[in-house]
């Protein structure tokens, strides 16, 4: 398979991909494309929440499979990018694949805290929070295995995993430029 230049970004929930894609876009002069966004999108235009989608969308993969989809064909037209999708390493193979980790309590702390999530997550406390990521990470695992038969939480995807827990961006940033290097 011919390696492309391009890294795709999944992991955790609340394992800074968002940012950490942001961070690479800039200093590699990369493109970014974004399934999450969509998948946002889709949960604010039906007026349910994230959880509430996520329960919606594996009683109708077809909106799942148009998200993968969607990377899997931007993938075949353009190169120097960035992926932020949680199955961007299924979709484009071909890509430097980046997993990542982060502890669950840290995840909680750093999604309840995060204004961008408020509009679509309302949690009054971080234990709250937490159980929804619990809750929506064993529901994203049944749904991709049911639908495309693979785990997203098994490493052996990946080229690249990372525990973000005590790093900041930057730093888990400048880790995959360096391995993404030697991978090319």
């Amino acid at each position: 398979m011919k390696k492309k230049s391009i890294i795709s970004i999944s992991g955790d929930l609340a394992s800074g991909k968002g940012t950490v894609s942001e961070i690479l876009m800039k200093k590699l002069g990369h493109g970014i494309y974004r399934n999450g966004e969509y998948f946002r999108k889709l949960a604010k235009d039906y007026n349910m929440t994230l959880s509430e989608f996520g329960e919606y969308v594996s009683t109708h993969p077809e909106i799942d499979i148009e998200i993968e989809n969607s990377a899997k064909e931007y993938a075949k037209n353009n190169d120097n990018f960035i992926i932020d999708a949680r199955l961007g390493w299924y979709a484009v193979p071909e890509s430097f694949k980046v997993y990542l980790k982060v502890d669950i309590n840290e995840a909680a702390r750093r999604a309840y805290n995060d204004e961008k999530r408020k509009d679509l997550e309302s949690f009054s406390s971080i234990e709250e929070h937490k159980k929804a990521l619990i809750e929506r990470f064993e529901g994203e695992n049944k749904r991709y295995f049911d639908i495309y038969k693979v785990r997203k939480d098994d490493m052996s995807n990946y080229d690249l995993v990372i525990d973000t827990t005590e790093k900041t961006p930057e730093e888990v940033a400048n880790i995959i430029i360096s391995e993404y290097k030697k991978w090319q």
